[in-house]
Order: C-alpha cells, then sequence, then structure tokens
C-alpha cells in the first residue's frame, strides 16, 4: 500500500474530546449497556412548528433548490441585523457586517485561515472549546492558551500573557456564557479586553452561542457601566454582547447559531456579526469552501428570529428546572457543586481521587454505569480535574444517571 503523506497539521486534530467518548460510548453499547449520554450539548427540544412550517412550506418552491449565493441570503442577513439591534442597542449593517454561516462552528473554524499566517499565535481560552483550537491549527497558527480558574471566575487575566507571545499574536478568542465552564462576563470585562485589543492590535472574536441560556439576573455589572456609551440601551439580554464594548466594531466580531436558542443544531444556521472587513476577509474564505445552505433553511430561520419568542422562553425555563434536579441531585450524594447561572451544562470539579484523570473517570464511568459526560481535559490542559454534564435529558432521566454515578464515587 502507498505510504501516503500528510500536513503536519492534522497531527494536533486526532484527538478530539467529542470522537473520543464516542468511542467509549460505543464500547459501552456493545457491553450491553444502557448509555445516558450527557457528553454532547445537542439539545433534545425540538424546533417551534413555525420554524419547521417555514422550511416546509419552502420545498414547494422550485427556486429554493438551487445553488445560494451571498446576494440571496438577503433577507436573512436584514432579519439578523434586525434581532441584533432590538437585543442589544447596536446598529448593524446587513449588507457589510452580517454573514451567514452554516453554523457558528464554521466561522470560529475558518476565520483564522483570514487573520493568522503560518507561526502566529492566536489566544485562547484554557478550557475552550475545540473548534477555536482547531482552527487555529488549520491555519498552522500557534496557541497561547489563557487559564480559567475558578478562584478568577473563569476569565482569563490578560496581564499573564508573556509579552514575547503577545508580540506575535494576531487574534484573541472569548466566549460568554462559557463552555464547558457555564461561567459568565461583565460588560466590564468586555470593555477591558477591547481595550487589550486596540493596544496590541489584535482581532478580538466573541463566540456567543449562549446568549438566551441565562437563568437570573446576572449582577448590576452586566446591565451598567460607567461608560454611559457602553450601557446596555435595551437590556433584552442578560449577559452582553462584545459589540456593546465596542458600538465603533473596531477589532471585534461576534458569532451567533440559532442550534441553541432555537434548537435548531441540525439544521446548521448561523452568522457571524462585527467589522467590516473581518467580515468581508471571512466571506473570502467561505467563497473558497462552499456556497450557503438551502434556501429553505434561511427561511425557517427567518421565521425564528422575527417570530414568537416564547419558544425560547420555555428552553430556558427548560434547561433551568433540569440544573436545579440535577444539582440537588448531586448535592444529595454529596457532590458539591455550584450553580451556574447560564448554558446547558454543570462544570464539576472531580473528587480527589480522579482529580488528574478525567479522561480515565469518563471512560471507566461509562464502561461501568452507562453514563457519558466529557472529561474536562478534553477542552484545554486547564480542564483538567473537571467534567462536564449537558442537561440534554429530562429530569428523571437526569436523576437516574446521578443514582448510577453513586457507586461508582463511592
Amino acid at each position: 500500500m502507498t505510504n501516503i503523506q500528510f500536513a503536519k497539521r492534522l497531527q494536533p486534530l486526532k484527538s478530539n474530546v467529542f470522537a473520543d467518548m464516542d468511542r467509549a460510548k460505543a464500547v459501552a453499547l456493545a457491553a450491553g449497556r444502557e448509555v445516558i449520554d450527557l457528553s454532547l450539548g445537542s439539545s433534545d427540544l425540538p424546533a417551534e412548528a413555525h420554524v419547521i412550517e417555514a422550511i416546509a412550506q419552502s420545498l414547494h418552491d422550485r427556486s429554493t433548490h438551487g445553488y445560494l449565493l451571498f446576494n440571496g441570503t438577503q433577507g436573512f442577513r436584514e432579519a439578523a441585523a434586525n434581532w441584533y439591534e432590538q437585543k442589544f442597542g447596536i446598529k448593524v449593517d446587513p449588507q457589510t457586517e452580517v454573514l451567514p454561516l452554516i453554523g457558528s462552528q464554521e466561522g470560529t473554524a475558518h476565520l483564522p485561515l483570514a487573520i493568522l499566517n503560518p507561526g502566529d499565535f492566536a489566544l485562547l481560552l484554557d478550557p475552550g472549546y475545540p473548534s477555536h483550537a482547531g482552527g487555529v491549527y488549520l491555519a498552522s497558527g500557534q496557541i497561547y492558551p489563557m487559564p480559567l480558574l475558578a478562584e478568577n471566575g473563569f476569565l482569563p487575566v490578560f496581564a499573564d500573557i508573556p509579552a514575547p507571545v503577545l508580540a506575535q499574536s494576531r487574534m484573541m478568542v472569548l466566549s460568554y456564557p462559557h463552555n464547558p465552564t457555564a461561567a459568565i462576563a461583565p460588560l466590564s470585562f468586555f470593555q477591558e479586553a477591547v481595550a487589550f485589543c486596540q493596544q496590541h492590535n489584535l482581532v478580538l472574536v466573541h463566540d456567543f452561542p449562549y446568549v438566551d441560556l441565562v437563568f437570573q439576573e446576572t449582577g448590576e455589572e452586566v446591565n451598567s457601566s460607567a461608560n454611559p456609551k457602553s450601557k446596555i440601551q435595551n437590556p433584552k439580554s442578560l449577559v452582553p454582547s462584545i459589540l456593546q464594548a465596542d458600538p465603533e466594531k473596531s477589532v471585534s466580531i461576534e458569532f451567533f447559531t440559532l442550534s441553541k436558542s432555537y434548537n435548531m443544531g441540525g439544521f446548521r444556521i448561523g452568522y457571524a456579526i462585527g467589522n467590516a472587513q473581518l467580515i468581508k476577509a471571512l466571506r473570502q474564505v467561505k467563497a473558497a469552501v462552499d456556497f450557503n445552505q438551502y434556501r429553505g433553511i434561511l427561511n425557517g430561520a427567518i421565521a425564528a428570529l422575527t417570530g414568537p419568542q416564547a419558544g425560547v422562553k420555555s428552553a430556558v425555563t427548560t434547561f433551568q428546572g433540569r440544573r436545579d434536579a440535577f444539582i440537588s441531585a448531586l448535592h444529595r450524594i454529596g457532590w458539591n457543586v455550584p450553580t451556574p447561572q447560564a448554558t446547558m451544562y454543570i462544570w464539576a470539579k472531580l473528587p480527589s481521587l480522579w482529580s488528574e484523570n478525567s479522561v480515565e473517570f469518563c471512560t471507566q464511568l461509562v464502561k461501568q454505569t452507562g453514563v457519558a459526560v466529557s472529561p474536562g481535559a478534553g477542552f484545554g490542559k486547564s480542564g483538567e480535574g473537571y467534567v462536564r454534564f449537558a442537561l440534554v435529558h429530562e429530569p428523571p432521566l437526569l436523576e437516574i444517571a446521578v443514582e448510577r454515578m453513586v457507586e461508582f464515587l463511592h
């Protein structure tokens, strides 16, 4: 057989937390285990009826069956810009400041190709979402992981970034509410990040999929600021957008997906919004890779963004109920974890016996109990000693999962 030589950039991509757990789940299923899968943050809730109807109606329209180029996405871009302005009070030009994406993961993975030259650094959250690192590796860039520690509220400390690394850095990636730690960030933190990136000529990327999955008021600092120009003008969101700290869009780009707020993960629809030059550059990369998804899916997304929002509120209530039930069950068995204010995740510190081997913990847990969770180490070095639970089942099944873990833990 021919010895095929592959690019070196593939080496860091050999391991992936979701692929690793998928193999572990397959082994458990083959052994006859009934698996309760809490490892993947894929919402089990359905998309709203009016969204499905918009897509269904599109199927009968022959004009939707062909390739969809940028100009054909005008209606979706206008809906996204209006949704954003209503939610955050930020004016957005749908022609130059919005780009449709096949999910926000596409955008975060492709943007480094437009920003980094080989050897340039990207400053990433550690732990963080795997595609953020994957995009940097594909661009032949280097990663400087910014550790997220509980004592800092899982926020990075910019002053700790070494000067030689900063001199070679081109971009910083943030994401709050955060996956996997479920931490939130106040507007003052985003203002600090914008000033830091302006000072050091960095592109500031914010991945923002959990904007709506916030369970309670998060404090005065989120909803107000010492700078009146940066106040939330229309506080329909409990957490701030990065563009509220950078209303001129000087260095910032933000990614939103309809996967979480609107339960449309399988439809693969999101968008980038922000600095016009960054949008243009990402559009150039996208044009070399694909056109756009089926127009009917964009019609469904327009219906989601412009139609009734009761489904969003219902999803938030559902995940809050699951959070409360799961946290209570963990506390009953002596696993005391903090209650998150956002996302669909529980970030749990492991018992001391497993504090240095989260991968082995998760592998043995699914093997012996059928409960599948994600190892913290899969999200970065600073994630070691933690596991992430995804609240993608109803409370009775979540409580059964906790019951199964009792004997394993003790």
